[in-house]
């Protein structure tokens, strides 16, 4: 990746409907080119994908909440099927595998409080867990989708 490439992936992430005239423009390419390299980008994997990006309580989804999990067991079946359980569960937004005292870290977005007991009991239900942790948040204060690009 070069300083172009890099100058690209900044106007994306700030914004991904701006034209590729404008974005051409502000590298220094023409259309074509500009255009080779986006293509380029998606195809390698660095740009995963375009979206809208959307304020949750806007929605209805007000409530987030962070969930740590340590497993009771560390085979490849139970890690399958709690991959693919939580996975499929539309509340979570994001999911790691962890290093440390907790295992997993989950960030889930619902309605209330009511929304994530319903949330809660299908989560404990679909594998053994050793231990759940949730964290409320109370105030967003910053939420960033773009990185810094070096």
């Amino acid at each position: 990746m070069d300083r172009i490439d890099r100058e690209i992936l900044r106007i994306l992430q700030s914004d991904a409907t701006v034209p590729i005239a404008q974005i051409a423009d502000r590298v220094g390419l023409s259309q074509t080119p500009c255009w080779k390299r986006i293509r380029r980008l998606e195809m390698t994997g660095v740009i995963e994908r375009r979206v809208a990006l959307v304020d949750p309580s806007k929605i209805g989804l007000g409530l987030t909440v962070f969930v740590s999990i340590q497993a009771p067991d560390h085979s490849e079946d139970w890690l399958r099927r709690f991959a693919d359980g939580v996975s499929a569960m539309p509340e979570v937004m994001e999911f790691y595998r962890m290093a440390g005292d907790v295992d997993y870290m989950l960030r889930v977005a619902v309605a209330d409080m009511a929304a994530y007991d319903g949330f809660y009991k299908r989560l404990i239900a679909a594998v053994p867990l050793k231990n759940v942790t949730s964290r409320f948040a109370m105030e967003r204060i910053k939420s960033e989708t773009a990185y810094a690009v070096p």
